[in-house]
């Protein structure tokens, strides 16, 4: 897998993003204290207002830059983003009310809803071999589960000789670094942009394309499926192992650690796993053992709710298996918006992905909390579990088995001296790769390979 830092634009990006995300995990302990220092025992609502407000960023904001990233330098837009938010990081020490939380918190993740997806965009240009990409991949959620790691443990250590608003310094130095490291970096230049349209037609473009694509319409319900394991593990770790099992915070951490192993030990896998497998196969089945830990995990709960030594090692090994399963889910799926899309249209499609996988969470994340509080943790495990064993069925159904690259399809609205008929010797049947562009607005809806 570390092969492919022997590339160094690909090298450089990295370490971009390893700095930057280190930057985001002092910034999310630090927000916390700040939280706390603001509204005292309200400090879990503003938390839960300011995560809402960064899902709608993420949301909204992505589409939007993802329609025009293009039209704009690579490199100096990246740049920006982190001069962006390196700034916005500057000004929250400074905050005393709570709706200057909630107004920098929203500008802060609408720059990171700009970043992101241009940056994963970026990627796949870098490392244009399948191979090496899905390394990259891999590397990239490895290093996103070391961070939720590292970050806790080194602002638990700065927090030792430091007051919390001087981690927001760390926050504003990994945002820094991040925009040097891409400053150095020659990237690769950007496809030019050919489409024409207006506003609506522009940033509905990725959307538009994601949900016309069999397999994508398939990754949207396995991102539902991994969202709802996910917010049962980020919700409610904490409710259960201090409010059920009357266990400390360091035991809070290390069922968050299992989760986070577990994670890591499948994005060091999956390479060659992927090597061995087509993408659908590892990704449902992934979706699949979410749903049945939860579930496994619910009866446990019913069964062990009065033997608290029996439940927590069984919490740990579910947790370890979650981990598994979720980076099997969404590890991956940079390769079917890869496979899914000509260069020129991948801004628009990552951002669709970065936004519609968001608003899964923001379904799921209210839904672990609410249930959780009103109905008990048997139940949260159960409906969740459910949820993600519909996202599994729902991806199993619409992402057909048969999915081929090159597909045999036909234009007979086109005459024989289109350009794209033209270039396939004249013949409105014939095939290539297939992705949903201006020529191509529909999938066929028999698909044969060619």
């Amino acid at each position: 897998m570390l092969s492919v830092l022997a590339n160094r634009t690909y090298r450089r990006l990295f370490a971009a993003q390893v700095v930057a995300l280190i930057g985001t995990g002092l910034l999310t302990v630090a927000l916390g204290l700040l939280a706390y220092e603001i509204a005292g025992e309200r400090a879990g609502a503003v938390l839960g207002t300011a995560l809402a407000i960064k899902m709608v960023a993420y949301v909204g904001v992505a589409p939007i830059v993802g329609a025009y990233a293009n039209l704009l330098p690579r490199r100096a837009f990246l740049v920006s983003m982190d001069a962006v938010r390196a700034a916005i990081a500057v000004a929250l020490p400074f905050v005393t009310q709570e709706w200057q939380v909630y107004v920098l918190i929203f500008l802060l993740q609408s720059a990171s809803a700009a970043f992101t997806p241009t940056f994963q965009a970026t990627i796949p240009d870098v490392l244009p071999e399948e191979r090496d990409y899905t390394r990259a991949l891999s590397l990239s959620r490895l290093a996103y589960d070391l961070e939720s790691l590292v970050s806790p443990m080194l602002a638990a250590a700065l927090l030792t000789v430091i007051s919390f608003h001087t981690l927001f310094v760390g926050t504003v130095v990994g945002f820094i670094l991040s925009a040097f490291m891409v400053l150095a970096t020659t990237l690769p230049q950007a496809p030019p942009v050919e489409h024409t349209g207006g506003i609506y037609e522009k940033t509905t473009r990725g959307i538009r394309i994601y949900l016309a694509t069999p397999r994508l319409r398939g990754l949207l319900a396995l991102n539902l499926a991994a969202a709802a394991a996910g917010s049962m593990v980020i919700v409610n770790t904490v409710v259960i192992v201090q409010g059920y099992l009357g266990r400390g915070q360091p035991d809070v951490a290390l069922a968050l650690a299992c989760f986070g192993a577990g994670s890591m030990a499948t994005a060091l896998a999956l390479p060659r796993l992927l090597d061995r497998f087509p993408d659908r196969p590892v990704m449902l089945s992934a979706a699949g053992v979410l749903g049945l830990l939860l579930l496994v995990f619910a009866a446990g709960f019913r069964l062990f709710a009065t033997d608290k030594d029996a439940l927590w090692p069984l919490l740990l090994v579910v947790w370890s298996l979650l981990g598994i399963g979720y980076s099997g889910v969404l590890t991956p799926s940079g390769r079917l918006l890869r496979r899914s899309s000509h260069p020129v249209d991948r801004p628009a499609l990552f951002a669709a992905q970065f936004a519609l996988s968001h608003a899964a969470w923001l379904i799921t994340y209210p839904l672990a909390g609410w249930l959780g509080a009103r109905g008990g943790m048997t139940v949260t495990l159960c409906v969740l579990g459910l949820v993600t064993l519909l996202g599994y069925l729902l991806a199993a159904t619409l992402w057909p088995a048969h999915d081929p690259d090159v597909v045999e399809h036909e234009h007979p609205e086109l005459g024989p001296d289109h350009p794209h008929v033209a270039a396939t010797n004249g013949s409105r049947r014939h095939a290539h790769p297939f992705v949903i562009d201006e020529h191509h607005r529909r999938w066929p809806q028999k698909v044969g390979s060619a």
